[in-house]
């Protein structure tokens, strides 16, 4: 399978690729003239690329039409996830690229057990997670990372943006399968959803109710006590699988 690069250096059938992706293309995989690549555009779209030049931190290709990428869902789904502690956000980044989540939005909220220190420099981690997931899984869009919200009164006045947020609350709602067979489908793009889930303290009962207020809708992921790192990825699985994108 030939690797796999992100670029936005893409028009008029040529390329370039630049930084520490080339250096690992041309110094450590010792690309050749000729050979051939997979670039994406980190929207959508993916081109064969034959390489037809090098030089230092940079590689040039040749590229054709592009065809949208076969790896993307149907469905534009953000994951807002409670912080958690330790590496936890690592690991539901990490899975939630592979699964087809399109971003990631971290939250503070009452019942955290980590507060806030460094996000801007763990953000850039963050990101070279989810970048780093998207090309060893076969994604064409480059998923993001949002620096975390330390109100949650802000987060629900996010909700606005997305056809159907799914809040993950202890004691269960409606039935998944229902809401989203509920949810109008955009005429011209992707249908909106985020996944809302707690923290290692869930969810205290006010901002569930502010929640609520905001448009959200509750949904409940089973009989069993699911970890902090467990839920958001099992609720995107759900998703996937009931709108067709794990076929």
């Amino acid at each position: 399978m030939p690797h796999r690069y992100f670029t936005a250096e893409i028009a008029d059938g040529r390329a370039a690729l630049r930084g520490a992706d080339a250096h690992h293309l041309a110094r450590v995989m010792r690309a050749k003239l000729g050979e051939q690549v997979i670039l994406c555009d980190g929207k959508g779209t993916e081109y064969t690329a034959e390489i037809t030049g090098f030089s230092d931190q940079l590689v040039e290709f040749a590229v054709d039409a592009g065809t949208p990428s076969a790896a993307e869902p149907a469905i534009e789904v953000t994951l807002m996830v409670g912080y958690p502690k330790q590496d936890k956000l690592e690991q539901v980044i990490r899975h939630g690229v592979e699964l087809g989540a399109a971003h990631f939005v971290p939250f503070f909220s009452r019942y955290c057990v980590a507060a806030p220190k460094k996000e801007e420099q763990k953000n850039e981690r963050y990101n070279r997670i989810a970048f780093e997931a998207a090309k060893q899984c076969g994604r064409g869009v480059l998923p993001d990372v949002a620096l975390p919200f330390e109100n949650f009164g802000a987060l629900c006045r996010s909700f606005e943006q997305y056809d159907l947020v799914l809040l993950c609350y202890e004691g269960g709602g409606q039935p998944l399968k229902q809401l989203l067979a509920e949810t109008p489908v955009p005429l011209n793009r992707s249908p909106r959803i985020a996944i809302l889930t707690g923290a290692e303290g869930g969810f205290a009962e006010k901002e569930a109710a502010q929640a609520l207020e905001a448009g959200a809708k509750v949904v409940g992921l089973g009989p069993r006590i699911l970890r902090c790192e467990t839920a958001p990825l099992a609720a995107l699985s759900a998703v996937m699988c009931l709108t067709g994108n794990l076929e």
